[in-house]
């Protein structure tokens, strides 16, 4: 923990209300806390984040003017004026947006040492590399595990009716044990006719034939999934035809394996190389898990 004075600028449309309160235990931890937290946001926003804003003693400016980057705007002129104004040792900008990069460098050349926040899956290679240090924080979604339960209880509930009607099946025996006591009369004229032993012989050994043959037939028809899934993915193998030194088990940075794919066109100017490693994790594994920074390829891409 320092004694730095430290500013928290936070673009509050670019990043969840989640990552937002990471963001303030994070500074609370590194710095000691900020001095000036502004969070920069439509007026829907302010309204919806408002109980969170009071707990976090957070300020939010809020942006009536219309326009895509209108909010990044507002938070770049009030950063150049807080810098001049207040003169702060650290500016903390929690964005995932790579749109910064001129505001973080004229931030820089006022003295302040620059540190991005960004959300996980949202930040790009090029974001990263533009601040003095940056960390990713991961947006936890605590409501996923909630439709667990429920079913559970559905599957419980369709177990629990299995049984009750395999329960009323047994009822039927009664008209059989019934029949069973008609069948001696109705045996009874079958001896004096000698062809019919020989009618119920014949059919049984014809009809239970097929059945053996289509089982036999389904065992090798099960197997050939398998078989199809060995080859890699058309796209992995791209990656690896565009980065050989993966194919070779070596380790790349994410920085050049970003050129690298953007060469290829296998990701556009602005794409990010560990969303596209992302889609494949059995396949390649971005290191270190935190805040990768290399790639390396998993034993299933090379064999």
């Amino acid at each position: 923990m320092t004694t730095d004075k430290v500013m928290l600028l936070i673009d509050a449309d670019n990043v969840s209300i989640d990552v937002i309160e990471q963001a303030v235990v994070w500074v609370n931890r590194h710095h000691g806390g900020p001095h000036v937290r502004r969070a920069y946001c439509t007026a829907e926003s302010a309204v919806k984040h408002q109980g969170a804003f009071k707990r976090l003693s957070i300020r939010p400016m809020v942006n009536l003017a219309a326009g895509k980057n209108s909010t990044d705007i507002a938070l770049a002129v009030d950063a150049i004026d807080l810098a001049i104004a207040e003169r702060p040792d650290v500016v903390v900008i929690a964005s995932s947006d790579s749109d910064f990069a001129p505001l973080v460098s004229r931030l820089r050349e006022k003295g302040c040492r620059v540190v991005g926040l960004g959300q996980e899956g949202k930040v790009g290679d090029e974001t990263i590399g533009v601040y003095d240090d940056f960390e990713v924080l991961a947006h936890r979604r605590s409501r996923t595990a909630e439709p667990a339960p429920a079913a559970a209880r559905k599957t419980r509930g369709r177990a629990a009716s299995k049984p009750g009607r395999a329960a009323e099946r047994p009822a039927p025996p009664t008209p059989t044990s019934s029949a069973v006591a008609a069948t001696p009369t109705r045996r009874a004229p079958p001896p004096a006719v000698a062809s019919e032993p020989e009618a119920p012989a014949a059919p049984a050994p014809a009809k239970k034939a097929p059945r053996r043959r289509t089982k036999a037939a389904v065992a090798p028809a099960e197997t050939t999934p398998a078989a199809a899934a060995a080859p890699l993915p058309e796209k992995a193998r791209a990656i690896l035809a565009a980065l050989p030194a993966l194919a070779r088990g070596e380790k790349v940075q994410l920085r050049v394996a970003a050129e690298r794919l953007r060469d290829a066109g296998l990701i556009s100017k602005s794409g990010s190389s560990t969303k596209l490693f992302a889609q494949f994790p059995e396949l390649f594994a971005l290191q270190p898990p935190g805040q990768p920074n290399h790639v390396m390829a998993q034993a299933a891409a090379l064999g």
